[in-house]
């Protein structure tokens, strides 16, 4: 005797299926894949959104959240923070040409990503969303560490094991944190080629309602294509930024430090 309960087994079906998808999906089209009748996909789809485990764009088209099991409030706070940001993360992908991400700190300073918006491009930077990268040599990373709480920035580099991702990861504590200055200052981080070899990394800070940085908005550019429009990438990294700080409530205001060219990664020291 077949035991699953049906309405039961849609969620579940419409869950894995929106799991399953790289791009917000319409109405109509989570009815052709898995060939509910409309009013129960829009019902199912509803309830997700209610929840917090997904959210609906500007233009109706529904996208997962990926958040942790059981942190309700969690997932609630990034359903926001996807929505206002979602929208944005689609046009600077279309406008630079490449991978867009978005990432959050865990309370032990590792960075998490929690959407992405994929390049076109044949050559591109892509990764999963699952699993927890390094927050030490990631532009991600640094500028969420960078606003972050000097105590818990200290708890981080106590028990972060700082080894070299590539030849050209930085793992001195102190070279890092000599960084983090420029970075609030500029409004951006670079990090080339030391998380992954032929990628770069550049991330800007997202800011909520009261004040405080709640995540980095991040672009995955192919090295030899960050090199031609450095500059021009980080503007529109930072103007997206922005932009999304503004949906979620912040009044931001000019900061005549952001100087208008990329910050150059300094040189490793050696550990020797």
């Amino acid at each position: 005797m077949n035991t699953e309960v049906k309405s039961a087994a849609r969620v579940l079906d419409l869950l894995e299926y929106l799991a399953g998808c790289s791009e917000p999906v319409k109405l109509k089209e989570i009815v052709a894949a898995l060939g509910f009748p409309k009013s129960s996909a829009h019902a199912l789809a509803q309830t997700l959104v209610s929840r917090g485990y997904a959210i609906q764009d500007a233009t109706e088209r529904y996208v997962l959240v990926h958040a942790s099991r059981h942190q309700s409030a969690s997932r609630a706070l990034e359903a926001r923070l996807l929505s206002a940001a979602h929208p944005i993360m689609e046009q600077l992908r279309d406008e630079t040409g490449e991978t867009v991400m978005l990432a959050v700190l865990t309370v032990r300073g590792d960075c998490r990503r929690i959407a992405k918006c994929v390049s076109r491009q044949a050559v591109r930077y892509d990764i999963e969303l699952d699993g927890l990268s390094d927050s030490y040599c990631s532009a991600t990373g640094r500028v969420l560490l960078a606003h972050w709480d000097p105590a818990l920035t200290d708890g981080y580099f106590a028990r972060a094991h700082l080894v070299p991702r590539t030849p050209k990861t930085i793992t001195d504590p102190g070279t890092i944190r000599g960084m983090f200055e420029t970075i609030r200052a500029e409004g951006i981080a670079v990090s080339d080629e030391e998380h992954v070899t032929g990628s770069t990394g550049l991330a800007a800070p997202i800011w909520g309602r009261e004040g405080k940085v709640i995540a980095a908005l991040n672009l995955g550019v192919v090295t030899l294509r960050y090199h031609a429009r450095a500059n021009e990438l980080a503007e529109l990294l930072r103007n997206g930024a922005r932009r999304i700080s503004e949906r979620l409530g912040h009044k931001s205001s000019p900061n005549p430090a952001i100087l208008a060219t990329v910050p150059r990664p300094p040189r490793a020291l050696s550990d020797g």
